[in-house]
């Protein structure tokens, strides 16, 4: 039986991360050019595999969490999408991160797109948030591009940080 959590948009399939994942999100998360500009940056093989650990069980405490993106037609693992307690405790944000092959070619707009209306429309979130960095201009668009709006930014570690948010107007 199909995963009722699991997206497919025009292009990409999105299905709740799992534990047979863990290799791809491995690589992912060590590569500098995906990871570097991420909160906690670049992580060992033990952190994604504690941090996939924590996105499967917070899809059991939430009813939403994060997903591996994964092209429609291959199912090639493209990078990983979806929704998380922020660790500041700002509230429930969209993350997004691409291999660096998959950048620029709309997929995190879709990806971004499709976990923002699962989690206003199916999870009863009506607010989430997105933290991007002044200088990441490729998240700040797609962020725009989904509907997000800019409403706070603060400082950390020295770097500007933008903070948008998007409210279901239930």
């Amino acid at each position: 039986m199909a995963d009722p959590r699991a997206l497919r948009t025009g292009r990409l399939w999105l299905r709740p991360v799992q534990y047979g994942d863990l290799t791809d999100l491995v690589v992912l998360k060590a590569d500098p050019r995906v990871f570097a500009v991420m909160l906690g940056g670049v992580r060992t093989p033990e952190q994604a595999a504690r941090e996939l650990a924590e996105d499967i069980a917070f899809w059991g405490q939430r009813g939403a969490g994060m997903w591996s993106v994964r092209a429609a037609g291959d199912s090639a693992f493209l990078g990983l999408v979806g929704l998380h307690g922020r660790p500041d405790g700002r509230g429930i944000a969209l993350r997004f991160a691409l291999h660096a092959a998959a950048q620029g070619r709309g997929y995190a707009s879709e990806a971004a797109g499709a976990a923002l209306r699962f989690a206003h429309e199916r999870a009863g979130l009506v607010r989430v948030i997105a933290v991007a960095r002044a200088s990441n201009i490729g998240s700040r668009q797609v962020l725009g591009a989904i509907g997000m709006v800019l409403f706070e930014t603060y400082r950390r570690d020295g770097d500007e940080v933008l903070l948008y948010e998007s409210v279901s107007p239930r």
